[in-house]
């Protein structure tokens, strides 16, 4: 079947960006992308606005990626969408739409579990990208994720770890935001971080199982250094800024590089994959970049524009499994929560 040619439409609308790309054979055409500023004003995604703005960007933003990729609809074998985990009224947007134009095409319909897809998005044909061989380890880092999957084949994933509170990209936006920084926060605290000392000074890290994670007591622990600073110097945060992002993301990368080693220890899998929107942190792809030279480790990092929500992704798992024949029933509903084993 791979001999011949496909071209598959992955279609992505789970929170707040409404994406569209054109994969043949496994290469990317186009990977069109419209982000919804509109959240900014409100510090945080308001799931009612971005199913609004799904609704107005869905047409012009597949248009575009047909355009992009130089293909016309009839040309499509078939359309991947995103089915979960996200916010119930952005998924039904592209749910919808991506059922009408199966229908209308009468071609077939491919959902895809977004968690898989982040993973899976290291499958993409790039000219000089690696892709990791079975079984790796995937570190899934994001905004609403933070787990540690055990990936034995595409479609065969098993989850060693996860988060019991809030995800790793939650702690980076809320310590922004404690910091007084415009959301999403997370690229802000990278940056400065740069800059900064990142020992200078010290939060604790959470105690919890080997291979699980906890973030709310590190966001309590900011809030309440930061509380205590302020009050003796209230131009403290301004004075430190540098430093105390440094310091936060320093605590937080240690974090997840520790379960890491732990997994590696555990499984015996020293092939490591990251994937998710917090995979384009600066200081986990060198702490990775080192870990390859220090434990013998072979890291697989994603492409910046792979990492975030993106429909790029979802095309390659529509790709991977049309290869197999899994395709989805017209009636399929879309789902807010689904685990990366679903």
């Amino acid at each position: 079947m791979s001999q011949k040619s496909i071209y598959i439409l992955g279609i992505e609308s789970s929170c707040d960006d409404t994406s569209a790309s054109v994969i043949h054979n496994g290469k990317v055409l186009s990977n069109v992308v419209a982000n919804q500023e509109i959240h900014a004003k409100y510090g945080g995604v308001v799931p009612e606005l971005a199913s609004r703005a799904h609704q107005q960007n869905i047409v012009p933003v597949v248009q575009q990626a047909l355009e992009q990729a130089n293909i016309d609809k009839s040309q499509l074998n078939a359309i991947a969408f995103t089915r979960g985990p996200g916010l119930m009224g952005s998924l039904l947007v592209g749910t919808s739409f991506a059922k009408s134009l199966a229908l209308g095409l009468n071609i077939p319909l491919i959902d895809v579990n977004h968690m898989q897809a982040h993973i899976l998005a290291h499958f993409i044909e790039e000219e000089d990208a690696k892709k990791p061989p079975f079984p790796f380890v995937c570190l899934t880092i994001s905004g609403g994720h933070t787990q540690i999957v055990k990936v034995s084949d595409y479609f065969e994933m098993e989850i060693l770890g996860e988060t019991i509170d809030d995800a790793v990209g939650e702690a980076y936006d809320k310590s922004a935001k404690i910091l007084g920084l415009p959301y999403p926060g997370g690229p802000l605290i990278d940056k400065y971080a740069q800059e900064g000392n990142p020992k200078a000074f010290k939060f604790t890290k959470p105690k919890v199982g080997d291979l699980d994670f906890s973030f709310s007591g590190l966001k309590t622990g900011i809030l309440y250094f930061i509380q205590k600073q302020v009050k003796e110097n209230p131009n403290f945060i301004e004075e430190n800024l540098v430093d105390i992002c440094a310091s936060i993301q320093y605590t937080i990368v240690e974090i997840l590089m520790d379960k890491l080693k732990n997994a590696v220890k555990q499984t015996d899998i020293k092939h490591i994959a990251i994937a998710g929107g917090v995979s384009a942190n600066s200081e986990i792809r060198k702490r990775l970049a080192l870990a390859e030279k220090h434990w013998n480790w072979t890291t697989y990092v994603p492409k910046f524009e792979y990492t975030t929500d993106n429909a790029a992704m979802i095309a390659i798992t529509g790709y991977l499994k049309h290869l197999q024949n899994k395709h989805s029933d017209i009636a399929i509903t879309a789902q807010a929560r689904l685990k990366v084993t679903e």
